[in-house]
């Protein structure tokens, strides 16, 4: 895919929470396989503007247009929830900075929960599970609770379960936040050696900028508001 495509097109978005106004007219494209950084500070948007894009929130005014590959534009804040959720499920990926993996479960049984909601049998599900965890360095742990791995393993785990069903566009919030120096570096560069592999578009909302240097463009949102961006790597 073309870096010129845009895949995601935002055009005058505004959102509120009550009187508090989130977004405040705000016109984003987002390019075919590009890793784009959103920073900013607490409270300026820029999670409430990833949210609009991936299709969980409904913005109050604007559009958000997205353009898969070979199929006819949608326009996300038409569709019915029901539609929007099918789509979060079959065309994106989601990591967050917590992780939000399941206590209960193994880290492979984790990675797999995507795979089975699409209707994926199970050992296949588990065979390209113990794949993307061998992929993510994570090879022999994939019995392991969360529990019983260390966080920058965890959030591999997290990762692996957003990109085993090889999406079109990652929506990654803070996705190293929680982590040491150290374990971020690694868990950014696997992620992102797997998703430039595969041609897959990132949105990663950050507000540390050695995170966002990682990415091939950023922009800044402040009260709702995008500023300029540029480009920090080719």
């Amino acid at each position: 895919m073309s870096i010129q495509t845009p895949i995601l097109s935002a055009r005058g978005l505004h959102h509120s929470f009550g009187p508090t106004e989130a977004l405040r007219g705000i016109d984003l494209d987002v390019h075919a396989g590009e890793v784009l950084a959103v920073m900013g500070p607490s409270g300026s948007g820029k999670s409430t503007l990833l949210h609009c894009l991936a299709g969980v929130l409904v913005p109050d005014r604007g559009t958000v247009t997205y353009n898969p590959v070979d199929e006819v534009p949608l326009q996300l804040n038409e569709l019915k929830e029901t539609k929007r959720a099918r789509l979060r499920l079959t065309d994106f990926g989601f990591v967050f900075q917590f992780g939000q993996l399941l206590p209960e479960l193994s880290a492979v049984d984790n990675v797999s929960i995507p795979l089975l909601l699409k209707g994926i049998k199970r050992p296949e599900a588990l065979e390209r599970s113990r794949d993307m965890l061998q992929r993510l360095g994570l090879d022999g742990l994939g019995e392991k609770l969360p529990g019983e791995l260390s966080g920058g393993q965890a959030q591999r785990v997290a990762v692996g379960r957003a990109l085993v069903t090889s999406p079109a566009v990652l929506f990654a919030d803070e996705p190293t936040g929680s982590l040491d120096s150290l374990a971020s570096e690694n868990v950014l560069t696997l992620m992102l050696d797997l998703v430039r592999e595969a041609d897959t578009t990132v949105v990663m909302i950050t507000h540390d900028a050695r995170t966002a240097a990682y990415a091939d463009r950023e922009v800044i949102v402040r009260d709702g508001a995008l500023g300029a961006g540029y480009r920090v790597s080719t």
